[in-house]
């Protein structure tokens, strides 16, 4: 915890710091235990990331998809280029702006993330911890708003 004075902005401040640390640290831990459960179906957290964008339908340019995987431009490239060659996606050029590609989720792709969700679903408990289907409700609906607020 950061020391604090007595001025009314620093209880502010340290409510901002240790909501930053405490939001940084859980996506840490559940990203490393993610990871483990998508290991056992040979997938990485990038390319999860990515198919659920994509299982909603819709296609998404590349900027988009770099910006929910986590990932700089070129390592992007390289994803999309594997899942192309493993053919969980496919690209198409924009219908109305042909300088543009959309990436689409193939059949393929969009089984594997069923798949990897019933996964993720089977492990919660090694995913949550001892956090309660409740409380991840709640907290899903908390961050949901935040989350809607910063844009």
């Amino acid at each position: 915890m950061v020391p604090s004075d007595s001025t009314p902005n620093a209880e502010a401040t340290v409510t901002t710091q240790e909501l930053a640390l405490l939001l940084g640290e859980a996506e840490r831990r559940v990203t490393r235990r993610l990871a483990e459960v998508l290991a056992e179906q040979d997938c990485s957290v990038e390319r999860w990331r990515t198919l659920a964008l994509l299982d909603g339908g819709e296609s998404h340019r590349m900027s988009e998809l770099a910006e929910v995987a986590q990932l700089p431009p070129a390592s992007l490239t390289r994803l999309i280029d594997g899942m192309v060659g493993d053919n969980l996606v496919y690209r198409k050029a924009d219908d109305s702006d042909r300088r543009l590609v959309l990436v689409h989720v193939a059949p393929r792709g969009r089984a594997l993330y069923r798949r990897l969700s019933e996964r993720i679903a089977a492990e919660s408990g090694g995913i949550f911890g001892e956090v309660d289907h409740d409380e991840l409700d709640q907290l899903v609906a908390a961050l949901a708003d935040f989350v809607a607020r910063l844009r």
